[in-house]
């Protein structure tokens, strides 16, 4: 990685931006913008457009239409996938472009945001460019004078909405399978990273997408979010964020037209060592890269550390020793291991979480507190906080921060009981030597995804979602396909 290279894209002014409707830059109907400060340094980069209802009504009609004349998902499957593998191609070719642009908007790490968000948001779309023409439907074991056949088809108008922590990873995971079974989609970005987003949705309409077929629409979730959960023409939504806005989006379902939707909040994840690990330094090293990488703002954090009593004290030594020496600055260094908060209010979030630890009884073991104040960007100290108990808010409660709580367990039953005693169930992890140990945890804790002797790095082919309030239905690998088709039988008398 090449740091002059980074700079010089770091350099470049950044037009404000519009929604993106009818495969056209639209401003917001009233005219209004919002403000783009970085987390680097607390600066203005450019403007957005402040969407009105009128204007996601606009983009949800443009899909609609688009979907009904059969523009995408009329083309054979082989041409669908000349465009979503041109537009991969495309994301490869203006990675460092679209890397750095949302690093400015977020705050994520260089060395981390290169792979995980264009590098994957390329991968996630070949990948389903790939599947689309390998998906078959069915005939039925029926009788001998009828033909019983299976169709899958595109469900119509997907919206989509997208946090700000990973926006090209996450919304790939949302378009690659969407648009590869031919539906449109109406993308709605965090406000605090829509930047890398509307850049990527240009180059789909460069690499041969329809206009139309994919609309982008920025604002507030409160005004066009909540448009987007009340239409009467979206047919399926996807979301990944906070709980509180899942349930909203599943009342706003309820009171227009029971579309399917679709949730991913989050988690509480454990992440469980036991004193037989295979390698405790490695362990300890693992769990604060799994925390403590995108300052923390990963679904998927192990935000729980659950240690086996006989070796409590050593391990979390080591870990706090790992954590003190990963490095934390400006995220466009490539030398920075962790970078900035994503803005002000979740840094002061962060750190309240802290001040109720404390107030419980914990102990601040290291960290705790915002650093770099000098440089007007949103930075904090990788926190850990000891003798936290199960039932204590750190251990309830997703912080979406820099923050690992730390609770010691004396048995294999107490284990699993502390790490299924939250409303959670995203991800988890495991380390042992003890084979059959190994899979009795993953059968018993109740997660999504269980790591075992590793944390983080599942890639496409397998599945993410959650169970308990941590949401449902899967991102990634052929299982997401399932969420943007419907069945449709023909039963046949011969």
């Amino acid at each position: 990685m090449d740091q002059s290279q980074i700079n010089a894209q770091r350099a470049q002014p950044i037009a404000p931006r519009h929604h993106l409707i009818d495969g056209k830059h639209i401003p917001a109907s009233d005219g209004a913008t919002m403000e783009v400060l970085s987390p680097i340094d607390g600066q203005g980069l450019t403007t957005i457009a402040r969407g009105t209802v009128r204007d996601m009504e606009a983009a949800i009609a443009s899909a609609r239409a688009a979907f009904e004349d059969r523009r995408w998902a009329g083309q054979p499957p082989a041409a669908r996938k000349a465009v979503l593998r041109r537009w991969a191609e495309l994301i490869d070719a203006n990675a460092l472009e679209l890397a750095v642009l949302g690093v400015r908007d977020n705050g994520t790490e260089i060395s981390m945001a290169l792979k995980a968000e264009p590098g994957s948001a390329a991968g996630t779309i070949r990948y389903y460019a790939e599947a689309l023409d390998k998906v078959y439907g069915e005939i039925a074991p029926t009788p001998g004078d009828i033909l019983g056949l299976i169709h899958k088809e595109p469900v119509g108008v997907v919206g989509a909405i997208i946090p700000w922590n990973f926006p090209l990873m996450i919304g790939a995971w949302k378009l690659g399978p969407a648009l590869a079974m031919g539906n449109s989609v109406v993308l709605k970005p965090a406000e605090t990273a829509s930047l890398s987003l509307l850049r990527m949705a240009d180059l789909a309409l460069e690499a041969g997408l329809p206009p139309g077929v994919l609309n982008v629409v920025t604002g507030e979730g409160a005004v066009v979010g909540e448009a987007m959960g009340l239409s009467m023409d979206v047919d399926v939504l996807v979301f990944t964020g906070s709980g509180g806005t899942g349930r909203r989006l599943l009342e706003y379902a309820g009171r227009s037209n029971l579309k399917r939707v679709y949730l991913e909040l989050g988690g509480k994840s454990p992440n469980i060592v036991f004193a037989d690990a295979p390698d405790l330094d490695e362990a300890a090293k693992v769990a604060a890269a799994g925390i403590f990488r995108n300052a923390g703002q990963v679904c998927v954090a192990g935000s729980r550390l659950l240690v086996e009593d006989a070796i409590h004290d050593d391990f979390v030594a080591a870990v706090v020793k790992a954590a003190e020496a990963m490095r934390v600055g400006d995220p466009l260094d490539v030398t920075t291991q962790i970078g900035a908060v994503n803005s002000e209010a979740q840094l002061h979030q962060n750190l309240g979480f802290v001040e109720t630890a404390l107030s419980e009884g914990g102990e601040v073991v290291t960290g705790g507190t915002r650093i770099l104040d000098e440089t007007g960007g949103y930075y904090m100290a990788p926190t850990i906080v000891t003798g936290v108990t199960p039932e204590a808010t750190l251990a309830q409660k997703e912080v979406f921060g820099p923050v690992l709580s730390v609770t010691p367990f004396p048995t294999e039953d107490d284990a699993i009981r502390i790490a299924n005693s939250t409303v959670h169930g995203l991800a988890g992890a495991v380390w042992t030597s003890n084979l059959s140990r190994a899979h009795r945890m993953v059968r018993a804790v109740r997660a999504g995804v269980i790591h075992v002797n590793t944390y983080g790095g599942a890639d496409g082919t397998v599945p993410l979602g959650g169970v308990g309030q941590s949401g449902n239905g899967s991102d990634k690998s052929l299982h997401a396909l399932d969420k943007y088709v419907d069945l449709k039988t023909a039963w046949i008398k011969l």
